[in-house]
């Protein structure tokens, strides 16, 4: 893990103080930013921190929902359920990288070494996150 600046573990600290006054409801990053008064650069890194922190330390994870905004969840359903929806973006943002970037690099430079390569990566990269974004069965 990278070492994190003390200014950076007190935001987390801000943040996490003001998530847990109003638990189980969350904050918008405009609400934490008012209730923690940082500004939205030192709420973000704080964010950040705290997601580590969360990890080191078995909290239960921070995300961010639609309805609630960040909040601390400890539920099964709604992790699977934030988790799928992101592997699906990254999944996305694979998918756009191989057909806007690395296939019209492929039809420029077929014999490329490099894009090749990337493009075989790419794709199982791609086919293990269409599998991991899947509902289970």
């Amino acid at each position: 893990m990278a070492k994190r600046s003390p200014a950076a573990e007190r935001h987390a600290d801000l943040i996490r103080t003001a998530l847990f006054e109003v638990a189980p409801a969350g904050m918008v990053l405009g609400q934490l930013m008012g209730a923690c008064e940082l500004s939205r650069w030192q709420t973000r890194r704080g964010l950040a921190t705290l997601r580590d922190l969360c990890a080191e330390r078995g909290w239960p994870p921070v995300i961010w929902g639609r309805d609630l905004g960040y909040h601390f969840c400890a539920s099964e359903a709604e992790l699977e359920e934030w988790e799928r929806a992101w592997l699906s973006e990254k999944l996305t943002q694979f998918r756009r990288m191989i057909t806007g970037t690395i296939g019209p690099h492929l039809v420029l430079f077929p014999k490329s070494t490099w894009a090749g390569y990337l493009s075989d990566q790419m794709k199982a990269i791609e086919s293990n996150l269409a599998m991991a974004a899947r509902p289970p069965r």
